[in-house]
């Protein structure tokens, strides 16, 4: 039972990394990258699909990606879909079949608000971890409360619980700088 406190602790904070790498996957870097496209959606069907089921993302070189719809009706739904969405700033074209979507490469003033944002989501990510570990220490204290374990076992808890939780900030704050140096690298 207390030893599953840290393995939820420990598991919430690799759910909140992989949450934190996926936002700085899609941020958009002066190269083409399919990631950019995850939070996407066209209308089709009557309803509203991530482009990810609506067509094939490739990309074909460092500055261009290229989308291949699966049904060619879908192709001007696409382009106006990515050309609508203000965060990316992109401008497509289509020659009937796939759509070319050229990556322009970023101005400076550009990297400085993408920089921002990687520290944004950066630091949302650390308020989660925050909050994983105030409420796993919780528990280790209603325990020790309710005399369910002592005062060492209780230590021994908390101890793993922010280790766990160190770790997870380390690998946030790598995954940061990466991504930082990423987009301010002409």
């Amino acid at each position: 039972m207390s030893q599953q406190i840290v393995t939820d602790a420990t598991d919430k904070s690799n759910q909140a990394l992989e949450h934190f790498e996926g936002e700085l996957k899609s941020l958009r870097t002066g190269r083409a990258n399919a990631a950019m496209l995850d939070g996407v959606t066209a209308e089709a069907y009557g309803s509203m699909m991530p482009l990810n089921q609506l067509a094939t993302i490739s990309v074909p070189e460092a500055q261009l990606l290229q989308i291949t719809p699966f049904d060619p009706n879908n192709l001007q739904a696409i382009a106006t879909a990515i050309r609508n969405n203000q965060t990316l700033g992109l401008n497509p074209t289509d020659d009937g079949r796939v759509v070319r979507v050229p990556i322009p490469p970023l101005t400076e003033e550009r990297r400085r608000e993408l920089a921002k944002q990687v520290g944004q989501k950066h630091e949302e990510c650390m308020v989660r971890l925050r909050g994983i570990r105030h409420d796993a220490l919780d528990e280790v204290g209603k325990l020790k409360k309710d005399k369910s374990i002592g005062e060492d076992e209780a230590k021994r808890l908390e101890k793993q619980v922010d280790d766990a939780i160190n770790i997870a900030r380390a690998k946030a704050e790598t995954a940061a700088k990466a991504k930082e140096n990423e987009i301010l690298t002409l």
